[in-house]
């Protein structure tokens, strides 16, 4: 009986050793997302003139140090953002849409310009975003990017290209934040 007992202790330790935390936002290890349960690949504090604004957690089937490969990768995926400030929606989107203008070229940019509408409209109807809000970037198989909002979905935009012109803004060859990029990517 008392070796069951050490054992479960050690199991719970071991467990809670592995919990995630970045600025005292506590992070989930794992989440399940369409068909696939997902693991936290990395995360950290995107700061913009020393202002913390919200946590990035990438979340992916396995572990990868890649760019290349994550954006191979055709299954689910999901990027999280923990708020730190409340902001408006549209203080995001523009950041985020800032960002996706940057790794593209022009020609890029055209071609996404029907799935950044549709991107632009979720984040109108949003409107503001609070401090401690999780807004979350899914990409699902077969249906595209869902944007949600503390677990309530608020839109979908279609298509496969888009969540990865959406992932360039942290993992692209000109990332929002260099540093976070390398955490995102399992960096410490």
């Amino acid at each position: 009986m008392w070796k069951l007992w050490l054992s479960a202790l050690l199991l719970c330790l071991c467990a809670y050793a592995q919990a995630a935390e970045v600025e005292g936002v506590k992070l989930a290890d794992s989440v399940h997302l369409g068909n696939r349960d997902l693991q936290l690949n990395g995360a950290g504090v995107r700061s913009r003139f020393f202002l913390d604004l919200y946590i990035a957690a990438l979340y992916l089937p396995g572990k990868s140090a890649s760019w290349a490969a994550v954006l191979a990768d055709g299954g689910e995926k999901r990027m999280a953002l923990h708020l730190l400030i409340s902001i408006g929606a549209d203080h995001l989107y523009s950041a985020l849409n800032n960002a996706i203008a940057a790794n593209h070229t022009p020609a890029e940019l055209g071609a996404l310009e029907a799935p950044l509408k549709e991107f632009a409209a979720i984040f109108r109807a949003i409107d503001e975003i609070e401090k401690g809000d999780v807004v979350t970037l899914d990409y699902l198989p077969g249906s595209g990017t869902q944007v949600s909002v503390n677990g309530v979905a608020k839109g979908m935009v279609g298509g496969a290209p888009f969540y990865g012109a959406l992932l360039k803004v942290w993992l692209g060859d000109k990332p929002a934040q260099a540093d976070l990029k390398q955490k995102l990517l399992g960096g410490q």
